[in-house]
């Protein structure tokens, strides 16, 4: 089983060389990556053309979206994925991944947990998936797009590409049409990535505060009126799920000051409360 992972590039060499160094360490399993670049100018293409790890495209772009649309045109995977240049693979998280869908082969899209760290690669959270629910992911999506993993039949079938007039919360609107759609869901228990919060990610910048904006302005009223209890079932939810409870784990990660070879982070004490988003 192939596995294709697009990551959208542009400006961000540092956390590239980490990211792209991420998924070519994984073992047994199939895979390629493909990073479409926007025509970087910060020495990116000084080295990214070069690399054989990778297939890289350099060409114009409307954005982040349109660049994971058009890797995923080229995808030859059976299972397909985006990791930004901020995320990274776990290690045996792809082999983890390409087993399940093997197992379960009536899986559309697969939902995995992550580990959030800082700049430096410090633990600051663990994110576990959910299911999205239909009326209740306006009010929280409980899913990181690094986790995230789709069959290629929710592209060649079902046709659910990302609209690219979004900029930032393009991947709100692709996670309701496949629920909407009624695709299968599965949740795979591991962490299979990390999702760096390095203070410059693009969630956080201007456009998407206005985008979330827009987004909560075309909230179905009722929803909205139900803001509240649909919250609180949330919790409830993840509650009942055990997303806040963890016991100590390790995870291995590349980083800035180490980005030839992986460092191991101990986590003593987990939490689920990502502290400095709120």
């Amino acid at each position: 089983m192939k596995l294709t992972i697009v990551t959208p590039s542009f400006r961000n060499s540092e956390w590239l060389k980490l990211c792209v160094a991420s998924v070519a360490d994984q073992q047994g399993v199939d895979v390629e990556h493909i990073v479409q670049d926007a025509q970087s100018d910060d020495g990116t293409l000084d080295w990214l053309v070069h690399d054989q790890r990778v297939q890289a495209f350099v060409e114009k772009d409307q954005g982040m979206y349109d660049a994971v649309n058009r890797g995923w045109r080229r995808a030859r995977g059976e299972v397909l994925a985006y990791l930004n240049c901020d995320e990274q693979y776990l290690p045996g998280g792809l082999q983890a991944v390409a087993d399940h869908f093997k197992e379960h082969p009536e899986t559309d899209i697969l939902l995995a947990d992550t580990v959030v760290v800082d700049a430096e690669g410090r633990c600051i959270c663990c994110r576990k998936s959910l299911v999205p629910w239909r009326h209740a992911i306006w009010i929280r999506n409980p899913t990181m797009t690094s986790s995230i993993f789709l069959h290629r039949r929710v592209l060649d079938q079902h046709g659910i590409y990302f609209d690219t007039s979004w900029r930032d919360v393009g991947d709100f609107f692709w996670m309701l049409e496949a629920v909407n759609r009624g695709l299968r869901f599965s949740v795979m228990r591991r962490y299979t990535s990390a999702f760096a919060d390095t203070g410059e990610n693009m969630n956080l910048k201007p456009n998407a505060q206005r985008e979330k904006q827009v987004k909560y302005a075309m909230t179905p009223a009722l929803i909205r009126s139900m803001w509240w209890p649909l919250l609180q079932l949330h919790r409830l939810r993840q509650l009942c799920s055990g997303v806040f409870w963890e016991n100590p784990f390790t995870y291995s990660i590349y980083t800035r000051a180490s980005p030839d070879r992986r460092v191991d982070f101990h986590v003593q004490k987990p939490t689920g409360l990502w502290w400095n988003r709120h």
